[in-house]
């Protein structure tokens, strides 16, 4: 009996300490991913962050764990590129499918972007610029899309050219979209990085685009880290994944966020294009209730997009501006009660903009 107990506490000591070393490696980490590591269930992963965070040793954000001292640092590209995989590649799918033939967009460095990538070689006629390394590489054979790249210095933690010489490479240039990711996301400040030459450069990425998409998995939802990069009222869409039913704090985040009048796209099983399609071909080619499931802003919200005067950000898929200040139709992010268990303060159902 007392064996069974010791045995018992020393593989809890063991789980744990695993744990300490992945956040401490990462900076955060989803439970779902420190469960599957130390293949145990999300509960125990849960009691353990909780036992951890009494020592001291690490924050409990909604949906992980995070370094203590409340704002996150930067992983590298090693650690990156493992974390949330599945979920990448579903946000990276769906983007994908806003992005038509002949188009001209920004894509900025990280390891979902370079997913979208991927994803992007296939569409004909496209234009991609970028300071991404590994951007550019995931583009470099394909013969229907030019590749431009900015100037600066290789910032070698994420592949990134930064600096002065790629702010300036970027003046004056216009393109459909900017598709970018980052650290965090949270409804107050927008999207943000631990590192201020990739803010610096984000910025500029978003001041060249006349629509601005972010790419970010639920972990990063509701993460606020030192540099803000894209404020929230400047942020046309949202792509991100489906968060754990229990995760309460994230659909209270994304609630947030559709208040503010970004549109919300989640991605979800079957949320990509289907099997055969391409990539370019339009949004009508993947049928709305499969790609995505999308959440409008309020009508007459947004504020015009900083640098821009009075342009106003095109409509998701590139047609007409919306005229008459009325809200496109679209599907809720999910039905009610599919969840299960008890109701969040915010349910991810109820996404539709609040009106005040």
């Amino acid at each position: 009996m007392v064996v069974g107990v010791t045995v018992g506490f020393v593989f809890a000591a063991e789980r744990r300490q695993l744990i300490l070393e992945m956040v401490r490696a990462n900076g955060a980490v989803s439970l779902r991913e420190l469960a599957r590591v130390v293949q145990t269930s999300e509960v125990t992963v849960r009691r353990d962050v909780r036992a951890l965070e009494a020592e001291g040793l690490l924050d409990r954000r909604h949906g992980g764990a995070v370094l203590p001292g409340g704002f996150t640092r930067e992983s590298g590209f090693p650690q990156k590129s493992h974390l949330a995989t599945a979920e990448k590649t579903a946000i990276a799918d769906l983007a994908a499918s806003f992005v038509e033939e002949g188009e001209a967009v920004v894509v900025g460095a990280g390891t979902t972007t370079q997913e979208l990538a991927r994803r992007l070689a296939r569409v004909p006629g496209l234009t991609v610029v970028t300071n991404s390394l590994l951007v550019a590489q995931a583009l470099a054979h394909a013969n229907r899309v030019e590749v431009v790249m900015t100037g600066g210095t290789l910032r070698g933690s994420n592949y990134a050219l930064v600096g002065s010489g790629a702010e300036q490479s970027l003046h004056g240039l216009r393109v459909t979209r900017a598709f970018l990711s980052g650290s965090g996301l949270t409804a107050e400040r927008g999207l943000s990085t631990s590192n201020m030459l990739s803010a610096s450069v984000d910025r500029a990425l978003v001041q060249a685009a006349a629509e601005v998409v972010v790419l970010a998995d639920h972990t990063k939802l509701g993460t606020d880290t030192m540099f803000q990069t894209v404020p929230t009222d400047v942020i046309t869409r949202l792509v991100t994944d489906e968060p754990p039913s229990h995760d309460d704090r994230a659909a209270t985040e994304l609630q947030a966020l559709a208040d503010q009048g970004v549109h919300i796209s989640v991605a979800g099983p079957g949320a990509g294009a289907p099997a055969g399609a391409v990539p370019g071909s339009g949004p009508e080619q993947v049928p709305q209730q499969q790609r995505r499931r999308d959440v409008p802003p309020l009508p007459g919200q947004r504020r015009t997009h900083g640098g821009h005067g009075g342009h106003h950000p095109l409509p998701p898929g590139g047609g007409q501006a919306q005229t008459g200040g009325g809200a496109p139709s679209a599907p809720q992010l999910r039905s009610a009660g599919s969840l299960g268990g008890e109701p969040p303060t915010a349910r991810v159902a109820d996404l539709a903009p609040r009106r005040r």
